[in-house]
């Protein structure tokens, strides 16, 4: 502390203004050589959205008491793209839970939305960055078939977003740029219409693409190879949640394939992983894929990155014990991006890792080299960059969702004390 005496006060004013202005100059060299343009890689401090490097953002987790704006993962490694060749079910996939329901979309004009929200960007981007599921409610709606946020199995003008048709197309888009993807609907079904789903699929072109039921595993055999789909166009799975449909329209049953852990408040409850009411039990050997949901009852933008670190894992590793010490087969999460710092991705890569290598992460895993035979790698900094990806650095949530920071904060508080300290010695 410098302390002025009476006698002194002069020279101590000048070696206060010396003080200060090193002091003000270390902090401006400081922030001006930290990393920037680019190159900043996962947890680094960033300033602007363009300081972080592909497949990543800056953003901050106040729910976890975390303000300082780091970069933080936005995009999946696609695990195919690591391992291939190996059956369906062998592999993790993020899945966007209600993935039309996006904060911002528009309503209907002249009308109130009045429902949750659990995404934050369109299905195009979030299968640009590495979601491949996508649990979408239909419902009969203005003589059409909508995507709707709705209850009681109907949907209103205030709960409906748009037609399925428009996502359906969005997906079509995807498949055909994306000639080795493979996409998983999952469809909450409230279409009473005859032909109504199959016909909505046929109209979006996505009958060209369609896994036909009769050839899924439903004794809980391996699912065709990766490589096996993609050589005969099978790249699109869809399940509804409606029994008969299957026989009428010949789109899968869900429950018939996969098990299902309870959904909503129980599905997040730590120490707990019951299977849902219409699922088989989740160690059940009669179907070959497991769907882990892992999302609240009510979704809360800003808890999103808290529940993507610690809890997530621990939920993980609490429903592969229950599931017989099977992984997921999909991860469903709301606000996929919001973590802080890796989240769902390095829940996934962590996931993958041990199925397809018996490696701490999927980035450890060598194509071609025996089971557990794993990379030397550190905890990576950086995901490798993803093709499939939309991100150049930089992510956009919508105004409502965005995470409120200031990065400049801090040495801006710096040099405003500093400076009334400045002012007060020369009074």
């Amino acid at each position: 502390m410098l302390v002025c005496f009476m006698d002194s006060c002069g020279l101590c004013r000048a070696y206060a203004t010396s003080y200060l202005l090193l002091t003000l100059l270390s902090l401006f060299l400081f922030h001006s050589t930290a990393c920037s343009n680019g190159n900043c890689q996962v947890l680094d401090s960033c300033a602007t959205p363009t300081d972080c490097g592909p497949g990543l953002y800056c953003g901050n987790c106040p729910a976890l008491g975390k303000r300082q704006p780091i970069c933080t993962r936005g995009q999946a490694n696609i695990p195919t793209a690591i391992i291939g060749g190996l059956p369906f079910n062998k592999y993790t996939w993020l899945v966007t839970h209600n993935s039309f329901s996006i904060v911002d979309a528009p309503a209907l004009p002249g009308v109130q939305r009045l429902t949750f929200f659990n995404q934050e960007d369109t299905v195009t981007n979030q299968l640009r960055n590495g979601v491949r599921g996508l649990m979408l409610d239909m419902y009969d709606f203005n003589n059409d078939i909508w995507l709707c946020h709705s209850f009681r199995g109907q949907c209103f003008n205030f709960t409906a977003f748009q037609p399925a048709i428009n996502t359906l197309k969005e997906v079509e888009s995807f498949l055909s740029q994306n000639p080795t993807e493979i996409v998983t609907i999952i469809i909450e079904d409230y279409v009473h219409t005859p032909k109504g789903l199959i016909n909505l699929f046929t109209s979006a072109g996505l009958d060209k693409y369609w896994f036909p039921v009769t050839k899924m595993p439903k004794k809980g055999e391996d699912w065709p190879t990766v490589t096996e789909m993609v050589q005969s166009n099978y790249r699109l799975l869809v399940f509804t949640s409606i029994a008969s449909k299957e026989s009428e329209e010949g789109i899968a049953y869900q429950w018939r394939y996969m098990v299902e852990n309870e959904a909503g408040d129980p599905g997040v409850k730590q120490g707990s992983c019951p299977n849902r009411k219409e699922s088989q039990p989740l160690n059940s050997k009669k179907a070959s894929l497991f769907l882990q949901n892992y999302f609240p009852t009510y979704p809360v933008e800003d808890d999103a990155c808290k529940e993507h670190s610690t809890p997530l894992a621990e939920m993980a590793g609490t429903c592969y014990k229950a599931a017989g010490n099977v992984m997921p087969n999909f991860l469903a999460v709301n606000f996929y991006m919001r973590s802080d710092g890796g989240g769902v991705f390095d829940i996934l890569d962590k996931m993958n890792g041990q199925t397809l290598c018996g490696c701490n992460t999927v980035q450890a895993c060598q194509a071609g080299a025996p089971f557990g035979s794993c990379k030397n790698v550190a905890v990576p900094r950086s995901p490798p960059t993803n093709n499939m990806g939309s991100f150049t650095g930089s992510v956009q949530f919508s105004s409502s969702a965005s995470i409120v920071h200031c990065p400049n904060c801090l040495l801006f508080k710096l040099f405003y004390l500093s400076l009334m300290v400045f002012l007060l010695l020369l009074r």
